[in-house]
C-alpha cells in the first residue's frame, strides 16, 4: 500500500473547502486502486490536503496523469507549490488493512 500525503494553501474558506471535497468525493470514489483517501486541515490557516491510500504505486502513477489530478489545485483554490510525500505503508494498525507486498 502507497500513502500519498499533500498539504496545500487555499485561497478558499474552510465552507468552500468542505463544498468542493463533498461535490467531488463521488469521482475519487470511482477511482481504480483508491483505497481510502482522508480530507484534512492543517491547524495553519488556510491551509488543507490529504492523505490518499492506494493499492499500488502503479495506482498512484495512473491518478497522477490523470485529468481530475490536474484539476485539484485550480479547484481549491491552491496557492503556492502543494507539498507532495509519497511513503510505503509497512504496517498497519488494524488488520483489516493489510498493505500490498513488495
Amino acid at each position: 500500500m502507497i500513502a500519498l500525503i499533500v498539504r496545500f494553501k487555499s485561497r478558499f474558506t474552510y465552507e468552500e473547502i468542505l463544498k468542493i471535497a463533498e461535490n467531488r468525493a463521488d469521482q475519487f470514489r470511482a477511482l481504480d486502486g483508491l483505497s481510502q483517501k482522508y480530507y484534512l486541515k492543517y491547524a495553519e490557516k488556510d491551509e488543507y490536503g490529504a492523505v490518499y491510500l492506494w493499492e499500488s504505486e502503479e495506482a498512484l502513477k495512473e491518478f497522477r496523469n490523470s485529468e481530475l489530478a490536474a484539476t485539484i489545485a485550480e479547484t481549491y483554490g491552491v496557492e503556492g507549490t502543494p507539498e507532495f510525500r509519497v511513503a510505503e505503508v509497512i504496517m498497519p494498525l488494524r488488520a483489516e488493512e493489510v498493505p500490498a507486498k513488495r
